[in-house]
């Protein structure tokens, strides 16, 4: 439901309570009319320097989504986005496609995931040829590449930053991440894409695409992109969050 600040709409925002990043971006989109609500998945276990941690860390992000969304719920917001997007991925196109039916189901409201922003993203750059770079541990980026496969994209590269916690995603500088896509980035990739909402790139995506000369996929851009247009809403952000938030 609208207010005196999102005249046109309130998302709620669904994140992990370690996450500093997705609201920044989001924020700092500067949307005249649109505000977000956000509701925090409790994390008190943020370890996740090898698979069976995350897998834990996977566990805490399930049982403390229920309570996030219901306290999003307080706020009346007119959609669901998931500033997370491990759990999206997770069991391809079909495990997406039942983690947003049973949040649908939940909030009786249209909902926006990163795996889908990322795929409806894709297509409509016309991009099929995919390198994929993450904060995770390997169990994840195959459960990345998985769902981008089935999507029918051809992935051509993936790799992860292994961050030994979740906390320690937002502290990716820079330079660290511009490594990565160098190691990952070739002329087989028609894009780059990031996975994983707490690394901060929006910006620097931004930067590498002039550098690139292809498009490259911020998953914090591709969420409020798909929110805003699977909503109605035609808003283009000239500068800092790359082509896809300025032309499309």
């Amino acid at each position: 439901m609208t207010n005196a600040v999102g005249t046109r709409a309130v998302f709620g925002v669904i994140v992990p309570s370690t996450n500093t990043v997705v609201e920044h971006d989001y924020w700092r989109a500067g949307l005249d009319g649109v505000s977000y609500r956000a509701g925090s998945m409790y994390i008190p276990n943020p370890v996740m320097g090898d698979d069976e941690d995350f897998t834990a860390l996977l566990g805490q992000i399930r049982g403390s989504i229920d309570t996030a969304v219901r306290d999003v719920l307080t706020a009346e917001p007119d959609r669901m986005v998931m500033g997370m997007s491990a759990e999206t991925f997770w069991g391809g196109v079909a495990g997406n496609e039942s983690f947003e039916r049973r949040l649908r189901e939940r909030t009786g409201l249209p909902v926006t995931t990163g795996a889908s922003a990322c795929r409806a993203a894709l297509r409509e750059l016309g991009c099929r040829r995919i390198a994929v770079f993450s904060p995770y541990q390997p169990i994840a980026d195959r459960e990345v590449a998985r769902f981008f496969t089935e999507a029918g994209f051809e992935v051509t590269a993936i790799t992860g930053l292994r961050c030994p916690t979740a906390q320690a995603i937002a502290r990716v500088d820079a330079a660290r991440i511009a490594e990565v896509v160098t190691e990952i980035d070739s002329a087989d990739a028609d894009a780059v894409v990031q996975v994983g909402t707490n690394l901060s790139f929006v910006a620097q995506a931004d930067r590498l695409e002039a550098e690139l000369g292809k498009p490259v996929i911020a998953i914090n851009a591709a969420t409020l992109w798909h929110a805003l247009r699977e909503h109605g809403f035609h808003d283009r952000i000239a500068e800092g969050a790359g082509m896809l938030l300025r032309e499309h």
